[in-house]
Order: structure tokens, then C-alpha cells, then sequence
């Protein structure tokens, strides 16, 4: 099971394609985290599971949701709405109540992968406005074999060196 995340993305369409296109025939699904700033019949976010952040004034995209692909149960948010720039704890309660087995959240532009318990949590994070990093960045999840691989790569589709990161899943 592969999965493409991305998240504050803030308006740019022309990247989200450039994602799409480098990875659609190895994806098993596109997970967008909010903060798209599109409108929902955008081509560009119409193949992403999407999210509403907090710079996202459609009504359209849910607060949060759940996906599955390939056994494993996400639950994506945003992120504000649980204060993930503070502390994961309300987010891990949610994914505790949800059954979810992956996170994937932004709102804090910070590109990580943590395991806490068994829930492993991901935030791609952006690839418009970047913090503590100068790479704008997503994430690709690939699990299999008892294994869950985290990799960021920087928008031009480079693997972004020291991020990698492997946990038993």
C-alpha cells in the first residue's frame, strides 16, 4: 500500500499536478491536509481525499475524514482544530476513537513522522510555505511486510536526505 500526503498546499495547483502525475500509477491513494485554499471542483485537488483547514473557506471539504487502503485506516485532519501545534494528545484520542492506524495532519508546515503506541503520525508538510526547513515538502507512506516507510521529497520529486524514516507496523 503506497499513499501520496500533502498538505498547505495555499493555492498552488500547478504542484498538486506535478504529485499527481509522478506518482498515479504507484498510489494507492492522494491525501491532502488541508489548507488546498481550491475550490472543490479544482481539477487539481479532485483525485486528493481532502480536508478543510483553517485558510479553507469552502464548505465543501469535511473537517476531517477517514480512509482506508490496503488494510490500513488513516484518519486526516488538519490539525487546528486539535491544537497539533501545542501537542498530538487530542489528535491521538481522535485516531484512538476512529480505529485509525495512520494520522496524516499539517496546519504547522513542519515536515515528521512520529509513532506513539501503536498510531503512526504523519505531516507531509508544505509544500508552499515551509517551516523549520527550507524544502517544500510531502510525503510518501509505503507499508508492507510488517513495515511502514516514511519518505519526504521536496516538491521537484527529490528525496529529502535524513527525514527517511522506517517503524514496525
Amino acid at each position: 500500500m503506497k499513499a501520496v500526503i500533502v498538505s498547505d498546499s495555499h493555492g498552488l495547483t500547478a504542484e498538486l499536478a506535478q504529485i499527481v502525475s509522478r506518482h498515479r500509477h504507484e498510489a494507492d491513494l492522494f491525501i491532502h491536509c488541508g489548507d488546498s485554499e481550491l475550490p472543490a471542483e479544482a481539477d487539481e485537488i479532485a483525485p486528493f481525499a481532502v480536508v478543510r483547514g483553517n485558510c479553507d473557506w469552502t464548505a465543501a471539504f469535511p473537517d476531517e475524514r477517514t480512509e482506508e487502503a490496503g488494510g490500513v485506516r488513516f484518519f486526516v485532519t488538519h490539525g487546528h482544530l486539535y491544537g497539533v501545534k501545542t501537542s498530538l494528545l487530542r489528535l491521538y484520542y481522535r485516531a484512538k476513537e476512529t480505529g485509525a492506524n495512520v494520522v496524516c495532519f499539517g496546519h504547522s508546515h513542519l515536515a515528521g513522522a512520529e509513532r506513539i503506541d501503536e498510531v503512526l503520525f504523519i505531516n507531509p508538510g508544505s509544500i508552499a510555505l515551509p517551516r523549520g526547513r527550507k524544502e517544500k515538502t510531502y510525503a510518501v507512506l509505503t507499508v508492507g511486510k510488517g513495515q511502514a516507510l516514511v519518505q519526504f521529497y521536496d516538491v521537484a520529486g527529490r528525496p529529502i536526505p535524513g527525514l527517511e524514516q522506517t517503524f514496525s507496523f
